[in-house]
């Protein structure tokens, strides 16, 4: 997937101004910056749900804007960064809208397999029947993933997939993403907390003002200066003893 010269303007404000991103195959790309960075507008953009005021969106060396819906859902699957669902639906069938981009196709005789274990990879399964409206904010965001999962796309695109969750079940998702990547799919990821994207991306494309900052692996882009001129907090960043990746503390 790729964007050349992207803008997003919404009532006379550039969200995003003049972007190039790629992200690849087999590839964790985690899209960082401070609040207000243009990092979700442009997660939708490359989904093709924010329409780009210039500039280009392909997927596949196609330009979106030549795909067919239902053709682009089983290409992509993406989790919102809000997901309230208000009618009583249980998980289970939250999780089964996941599967509607195949309904008619031969991929249907996968459904249940899929439904079951992205529940079990969530940590969701026991929730299957409670209603949505039901769960806590940790919950909704797993069985949002699960959604996501099921949906069998080869292209994940996840806006804060961690922010209602607890500890491990933070490490749990970027696991199981990171995993997806290592077996082929494009995973691009908003996250907030940097050292949990140092640890498990490939990439990261750093914004602020909607610009690129920098992009290539933590190590290049996640510096102390670059990161405290960004976010206009002074770090330091430390090599991870074991794995070598950056760790970001702020300077208290």
């Amino acid at each position: 997937m790729t964007a050349r010269a992207l803008s997003v303007t919404v009532d006379g404000a550039r969200l995003l101004d003049g972007v190039d991103f790629a992200a690849r195959p087999g590839e964790l790309h985690a899209l960082l910056g401070p609040n207000g960075a243009g990092k979700s507008t442009l997660l939708g953009a490359l989904a093709g749900d924010v329409k780009p005021s210039a500039g280009s969106v392909s997927l596949d060396g196609r330009d979106l804007t030549g795909w067919k819906l239902r053709e682009l859902a089983r290409e992509r699957a993406v989790l919102l960064q809000q997901h309230d669902v208000y009618f009583p639906f249980t998980v289970r069938q939250v999780i089964e809208m996941g599967r509607a981009p195949w309904r008619g196709t031969a991929a249907e005789d996968d459904d249940e397999r899929l439904i079951e274990e992205a529940m079990q990879l969530t940590d969701v399964s026991a929730l299957a029947e409670r209603t949505v409206p039901s769960l806590s904010g940790g919950e909704r965001a797993r069985a949002a993933l699960a959604r996501v999962l099921a949906q069998g796309a080869s292209l994940l695109m996840l806006d804060e997939p961690t922010a209602a969750l607890d500890l491990k079940h933070q490490e749990d998702v970027l696991r199981l993403v990171r995993e997806r990547a290592t077996a082929g799919a494009t995973v691009i990821v908003v996250v907030h907390d940097l050292s949990l994207a140092a640890a498990y991306a490939d990439r990261v494309t750093l914004l602020q003002h909607g610009r690129v900052v920098a992009t290539g692996t933590p190590g290049d882009v996640l510096t102390a200066e670059r990161i405290g001129e960004v976010y206009g907090q002074p770090v330091e960043v430390f090599e991870h003893p074991r794995t070598g990746a950056p760790l970001i503390v702020p300077l208290r």
